[in-house]
């Protein structure tokens, strides 16, 4: 299991985990259609993994101010 996800900090900087789940999903569909990563992806590292670090190095995210999803507080 990734060691990130059994912390509450990734769940409240996204707002939720449902939210969580809704980014990690879209992202990993990005990727596997050819999206590049947008953190470096060391050898053995999934596609789960690499999004989990574009979310704790605040490289993805989900954009409040142009979707009807409300902003965590």
């Amino acid at each position: 299991m990734i060691e990130a996800l059994k912390s509450d900090d990734i769940v409240n900087k996204v707002g939720g985990r449902f939210k969580l789940t809704a980014l990690i999903q879209r992202r990993i569909v990005e990727i596997m259609q050819g999206a590049r990563p947008l953190v470096e992806r060391t050898p053995g590292m999934t596609d789960m993994e690499l999004v989990v670090q574009e979310i704790l190095e605040d490289k993805i995210g989900i954009n409040y101010n142009e979707s009807d999803i409300e902003a965590p507080k």
